[in-house]
């Protein structure tokens, strides 16, 4: 019989969390939308808070789908709120109702993040995203990176951003 002390229970936490890590990386892989370009298309929208959002050449974009009725998109907003304080960052909220609960459900998170609400799911069907969060980096050229769907880190996300 095996004795536990604190190195073999830290090995198997190890063990553990690489494997989930894997895991999670194989799932957002085969999830991932299949688009018909790796070029961003041109995107001029509205934002919710009257701004109007233009690609803005030269510098890279993290563009996030998200929806305020997904438990892991609430994990994982304090993340994007990190990233979206030193990068270009457009959020996209799809099916998550008017303005004002997307506003009220920010507010409660105290998320400042600029939001696109998507309340009829054309962006997504534009981008093909079936599933929340997905998450797509682009870098400062307009050619798709990085492709997340599913729950990522702030580091994650951060290290993702230097490989530009």
């Amino acid at each position: 019989m095996k004795k536990w002390n604190f190195k073999s229970i830290l090995k198997e936490i190890v063990i553990g969390a690489v494997l989930l890590f894997i895991l999670s990386n194989i799932m957002s892989y085969i999830r991932k939308p299949e688009l018909d370009s790796t070029q961003l298309p041109k995107i001029e929208a509205q934002l919710m808070d009257g701004s109007i959002f233009r690609v803005q050449n030269g510098k890279p974009l993290v563009i996030h789908f998200w929806a305020t009725w997904c438990p892991t998109c609430r994990l994982e907003a304090s993340n994007i709120e990190s990233i979206s304080k030193k990068y270009e960052v457009l959020t996209i909220a799809v099916n998550s109702g008017d303005n004002a609960e997307i506003e009220a459900y920010l507010k409660s998170k105290e998320l400042t993040f600029r939001v696109l609400n998507d309340t009829n799911g054309k962006w997504a069907k534009q981008f093909k995203v079936e599933a929340y969060p997905t998450t797509f980096i682009y870098d400062s050229k307009g050619e798709l990176k990085f492709t997340e769907v599913g729950y990522t880190t702030t580091a994650g996300l951060l290290a993702r951003l230097k490989l530009l």
